[in-house]
């Protein structure tokens, strides 16, 4: 069976109550019915609106249904009638309205995905200030709160997304006749809600926010038929940052390019795939936030081909302008590779290229001097070896003159200068090629014993060496840069990844992370500071603290973190940058952890009140009814009393207000546990003597069998807590079990239990013993909080209770608390 095909919805978006969506509907409906269309009115608000009663009186409108609520009757959309109708177009006024409690469903747009679910379809109006996610800001504008609002996702899904448009000047004129609203509420709302700024803000949110759903469908378009190709349907400016020093004033100026043509401008850095060069991440981070400073959207990118991806980019997001800095490089760099920008205005297309000069292209050096890489102990073998070699091969050949050629003697020179490049690199390299070539000139080419170059053939060996010497240099240089780039990204790759499980994974994230920088890097102490009232405070810190910080790594404005030790070298830079990151990522986590504690006990705290007044109503009652009676039947004059009745009514009194008194110490007790109230006073206490006071103010006592040996040792226990955790369960055994009730003690390793045994009916498994208002017999009195208050006031003493099935049926208490040493 095949499934039925889903409706349509059409949408009439309107800036502001007033500007004629309903209208437009109903013209929409009138139109359809007159080309032979089923169309069905479900519900029309007209709000006494002449011009829209008339509208409404042309079409097949569905009786509303009637919901009660509160004692007064209401009407809503009748949408089962609606489904058993199956019109194919149903208008349904209002799609953010909220529908009255008891109604189908709590929305109208969800009466309306019903309708459209089985095959309808629908128009429907709603207003800006409806929408999801713009509520917030119309309320800032207008001052004015809307509580019915419907999901942007839901007005998104429409087939169709028509504004009714407005100017201000015109809706307040049809305002000031009357069409909008009754003649009372007239000049309220044009001193208010409808004033001139009000509209004009609606009526651009409301255009840009059908603007950006053209685009979406563009874009969606664009995709499903697979064109690359920039429409310049709307200007989009996209400005390409290295992250060096003149990507600000590219941002900047990439910024007013885009105010002049009225686009969108997004700032793209491309990052090398090798993860090897590349800026700084403060740069990096620097540019991020003059990006969100100017207005703009920030996106990162890998390419190994710079000008590809930045084209990819541009030409995915359909920008119509590229915004790139003039090169840095020199005229020679320049002249052997044309650069980014000679790439991009080359292959760029359609898209408009702008090349914006900074102060950073006038700083370009044709040199530039780096810093060694090689370790200085390779440096001086390097330049021994420089020595060595050449007058090495120099007297091998001296000792094998005429037996081997010319050729061989060269290729040893050759080979000395390659050895010497491969360990000493670029300077001790070119000393070797010139040294060689002396002594090749000096004592192996004619004239011999002379520096005379007389042939050609010396002259091209002499450059040969040098070129060679130069060539096989910068490769070791290069490989060597390489090969302690990657060591150092490996390291700061493991050290992320430290502090990434340390944030995730620690009990206490932040000062474990600040401890593991400490340790990484050295240093006598580092610190967490952060910013409050124009003052630096002291958040967390690891190692020693007092003393001037060696060295401030920026995290946000208002957060750095104070490292003091020795002088870092700059290679630090990028893993101390990450773990500042880190460090104010642990910070939140804290702080969230903090606050997400807090929200859980008052949580917590609110259940219990909750539950508190539920389960207490009666208990509470109860004795105190019962205590009213009895002092009433003692002060009614009129009323004879003996001795025997006076005595019952009495101990009436009394019973009732121990049971008062037990509830609410239980009460207090439990308010106590729950704001952690507890400091219980530790000491050596014996369970006979425990055992003692909690049954001295037991009534039924002797139905309590101890078998309480004096020899045990005593417990570490606070004797007003232990008393009650004592007094507790057997009163709940008492009041539970059948028969007398055991009270056993033992001690075992480095505990002592005591037992308390009861053969009463015993509990389901899994049963919920030690839960707060959790009565799991109704024959008994009581509210639940016996058992879960000595719970608490044994884990307070680091103690656990247990509950145990007593063989042959009933329930065993379990205390057990740590022996004193």
């Amino acid at each position: 069976m095949d499934e039925r095909k889903r409706g349509e919805l059409r949408i009439y978006l309107g800036a502001a109550p007033g500007v004629g969506k309903t209208f437009a509907v109903l013209g929409e409906a009138h139109r359809r019915r007159e080309r032979g269309t089923d169309v069905v009115v479900g519900l029309v608000e007209t709000h006494g609106r002449e011009k829209t009663e008339q509208l409404v009186a042309g079409l097949e409108v569905l009786p509303r249904a009637q919901v009660h609520h509160r004692s007064r009757e209401f009407t809503e959309m009748d949408v089962d009638a609606l489904l058993a109708r199956a019109p194919e177009v149903a208008v349904v006024d209002e799609l953010a309205h909220t529908n009255v409690p008891g109604s189908r469903n709590a929305k109208r747009w969800q009466d309306v995905e019903e309708l459209l679910a089985a095959g309808i379809d629908v128009l429907s109006t709603v207003n800006v200030q409806h929408l999801e996610s713009l509520n917030d800001v119309v309320t800032r504008i207008t001052g004015v709160e809307q509580h019915e609002t419907v999901p942007d996702d839901v007005v998104r899904r429409a087939e169709q997304v028509e504004l009714v448009d407005l100017t201000p000047e015109a809706l307040r004129r049809r305002l000031a006749h009357g069409n909008v609203y009754a003649a009372h509420k007239i000049d309220a709302a044009l001193g208010n809600y409808f004033r001139v700024g009000n509209l004009t803000a609606l009526r651009e949110l409301a255009l840009l926010w059908v603007a950006d759903q053209v685009d979406v469908a563009l874009q969606r378009y664009r995709a499903e038929q697979s064109i690359t190709d920039t429409w310049e349907a709307r200007e989009r400016v996209v400005a390409a940052i290295t992250g060096g020093p003149e990507s600000e004033t590219l941002i900047r100026r990439a910024r007013r390019i885009a105010v002049r043509a009225g686009a969108e401008l997004m700032v793209v850095h491309v990052m090398r795939g090798d993860g090897l060069a590349g800026p700084s991440p403060a740069s990096v981070a620097r540019s991020r936030k003059t990006t969100g400073d100017v207005g703009a959207t920030f996106h990162s990118v890998v390419g190994d081909d710079v000008p590809s991806a930045l084209l990819d980019f541009a030409r995915a997001v359909n920008a119509t302008q590229l915004v790139l800095g003039t090169s840095r490089r020199s005229r020679l760099a320049r002249a052997v590779d044309e650069g980014i920008g000679s790439a991009v205005v080359r292959d760029s297309g359609s898209i408009d290229v702008h090349m914006v000069t900074h102060d950073e292209a006038r700083r370009t050096r044709p040199w530039k001097v780096e810093r060694d890489v090689l370790a200085p102990s390779r440096r001086l073998l390097g330049w021994v070896l420089a020595v060595v070699l050449p007058f090495a091969v120099t007297g091998i050949g001296l000792l094998t003159r005429g037996e081997v050629a010319f050729s061989t003697d060269l290729i040893g020179f050759f080979l000395a200068t390659v050895v010497v490049a491969l360990v000493g690199g670029l300077g001790p390299a070119v000393a070797t090629a010139f040294l060689g070539a002396g002594l090749l000139n000096y004592f192996f080419t004619e004239p011999y014993y002379s520096l005379a170059v007389n042939t050609p053939e010396n002259l091209v060996t002499l450059i040969a060496m040098l070129i060679v010497a130069v060539l096989v240099a910068l490769v070791v240089d290069r490989a060597a840069r390489l090969a302690e780039q990657g060591a150092r990204t490996r390291t700061e790759a493991a050290l992320l990844a430290s502090y990434a499980r340390t944030v995730l994974t620690s009990p206490q994230p932040l000062d474990r992370l600040l401890a593991k920088v400490r340790e990484n890097f050295g240093l006598e102490s580092v610190a967490l500071l952060e910013q409050r009232d124009g003052e630096w405070h002291e958040v967390a810190a690891a190692g020693s603290s007092g003393g001037e910080a060696t060295v401030n790594v920026p995290v946000t404005a208002d957060v750095r973190l104070a490292l003091r030790g020795r002088v870092l070298p700059a290679s630090d830079q990028r893993a101390l940058e990450a773990a500042a990151g880190q460090a104010l990522l642990a910070l939140r986590q804290q702080r969230m952890t903090v606050e997400t504690e807090q929200a859980r006990r008052r949580a917590e705290t609110t259940e219990l009140r909750t539950a508190l007044l539920s389960a207490v109503g009666h208990d509470l009652r109860t004795p105190l009814t019962s205590i009213k009676a009895a002092v009433g039947s003692l002060r009614t004059p009129d009323l004879a009393l003996s001795e025997q009745d006076t005595a019952e009514l009495l101990e009436t009194v009394e019973v009732s207000a121990d049971r008062l008194a037990g509830l609410v110490d239980n009460l207090l007790d439990s308010s106590r546990l729950a704001t952690g109230a507890v400091a219980p006073q530790l000491r050596p206490v014996t369970y006979d003597e425990a055992v003692a006071r909690a049954l001295a103010g037991i009534d039924e006592r002797d139905a309590v069998a101890v078998d309480v040996p004096e020899h045990l040792p005593p417990v570490l226990a606070d004797v007003g807590l232990l008393e009650r955790v004592v007094a507790n369960v057997v009163d709940n055994a008492l009041r539970h079990g059948r028969g007398e009730v055991a009270i056993r003690a033992s001690a075992h390793r480095d505990q002592v239990e005591l037992r308390v045994v009861d053969h009463g009916p015993g509990l389901p498994k899994n049963a919920p013993v030690f839960t707060p208002f959790q009565r799991l017999s109704d024959r008994t009195p009581g509210i639940g909080l016996g058992l879960s208050v000595a719970k608490g006031f044994t884990e307070a003493m680091s103690g656990t209770i247990t509950a145990e099935d007593t063989p042959g049926g009933g329930l065993t208490i379990v205390i057990a608390l740590p022996r004193a040493r």
